[in-house]
Formats: structure tokens, sequence, C-alpha cells
């Protein structure tokens, strides 16, 4: 059994059908990236397995827990967490408490102490600046804090929408250093990410996303030989 299996799952918004008979897993310890055109249900999907958006139809399962039946909060205490397009970060808040805020759900001091240490040994930019407001930091450092604040709330499986926008390119670079890092600690990740090219170097796995439906599923290898994702998402000639 996956840790999280995803089967066939239809969602509206409105009369318009946003996902399309979806289905995907994700196995512990792996990186699948989930990659399309603008438009094509990325974060739809991400929003749906976060309890979000909820299903017309179709099953999300978790350890093999069925969590369609939960509003959103309580999936982010059953171990998803979820990172958002945009970084959507506390502004107001300095890193240390937009750090302890991902914390909320985590009724384990020491367990918290511990996920924080491993924070700032990923994310020594963010120890450097546990003082300071998130809101001054740069587009990398907020990206940094988002995805740190996510690990604090200690995930079974990190959800991470677009980790690149915005971001230049030396900067994705050592975001995806990161998210490598994050996986060697034993991070579970499902990426959205319009970069297919960096995705599917740092992913085992992938789905290609079109209008809502899985096109293609296969290895990040294969992906990355396929002529039509060379092609279209990658855009070579």
């Amino acid at each position: 059994m996956a840790l999280l299996e995803v089967k066939n799952i239809h969602v509206y918004y409105g009369n318009i059908h946003a996902l399309k008979d979806l289905s995907l897993d994700v196995d512990k310890g792996e990186i699948v990236t989930l990659i399309g055109a603008n438009g094509a249900g990325k974060s739809t999907t991400l929003k749906t397995l976060s309890g979000l958006l909820k299903p017309r139809s179709g099953s999300v399962k978790l350890e093999g827990d069925e969590l369609t039946k939960y509003p959103a909060h309580q999936i982010v205490t059953k171990g998803m967490i979820h990172v958002p397009e945009g970084r959507r970060i506390f502004g107001r808040l300095t890193v240390q408490e937009n750090l302890e805020m991902g914390a909320f759900t985590v009724r384990d001091e020491p367990l918290n102490k511990i996920n924080l240490t491993k924070v700032f040994d990923i994310f020594p930019r963010l120890k450097e600046r546990r003082g300071q407001l998130g809101g001054t930091l740069s587009g990398g450092e907020q990206q940094m804090l988002a995805m740190g604040r996510a690990m604090m709330s200690n995930p079974k499986v990190l959800f991470l929408d677009e980790p690149s926008m915005g971001l230049a390119p030396v900067l994705v670079d050592s975001i995806f250093d990161t998210i490598r890092q994050m996986h060697s600690a034993g991070m579970t990740i499902l990426l959205v990410e319009q970069n297919a090219r960096i995705a599917l170097q740092v992913a085992s796995r992938g789905y290609v996303l079109q209008t809502g439906s899985i096109a293609i599923a296969d290895t990040a290898a294969n992906l990355q030989s396929n002529e039509m994702v060379r092609k279209v998402y990658m855009g070579e000639a």
C-alpha cells in the first residue's frame, strides 16, 4: 500500500469539471512531481488533497485512512502539510514566530525542539534571521521559511506548490538543493512545479496533468526522455 493513494477523484468549480478521474500515489520516502501547463489543475489537485476543496467523488487515503471525510484542519493533524503557491508567510511575525506557528498542531515540546533544530540545520539562513520579520526577507528566504514552517508540523507528506515561482535562477537552484536535503532527511514530497526540467531532476516519478486528467505517468528518467514532454514542457524544438 502506498503512503498516499488518490483514486478517481472528480472536482468541480460550479459547472466546470476541473479534475477528471484523477488517480496518483506516493510511496513513503519518494519525491513525486506533478507537471503541466498553467490551468491544467496542478494547484487544484493539491488543494483537494489538503481538504481545501472537496471532490464530488473519489478517494484520498493516507496510510489507508480516508481523508475526504475530514475538514482541512484535521487533515493537517493527520500529517498532510501544504506549502501553497506564493509562500503565504506571516509578514508581521518574526522568523522564529512563523516557525512556531508551524508547530501549532504538534503538542510535543521536545519534538518541536528537535524539529526546529532540523529546520535550522537545513536552512542556516533562517537561524541567522530568526529575529527578523518575515515580511522583510527576500523571496528566496520567504520560500525557505514557508518550507521550514511546514517541516515544524512533522509532516508525513509535504506538498510543495510552485516553490520556484518568482525566484531568480540562482535561487531556484538553491531551493531545489534544499528539497534534495529534505528528501535525504526522510521527507516524502509531492511537488507541483512548472519548471519541468528541474522538477524531474529531483523526483523519482512524475505525472503529466493535462486539462484535469493524468496524461502520462512514468519514472522521472523516462519523462525526461519523452519527446512530447521535452517539446511541450521543456521548450525543446
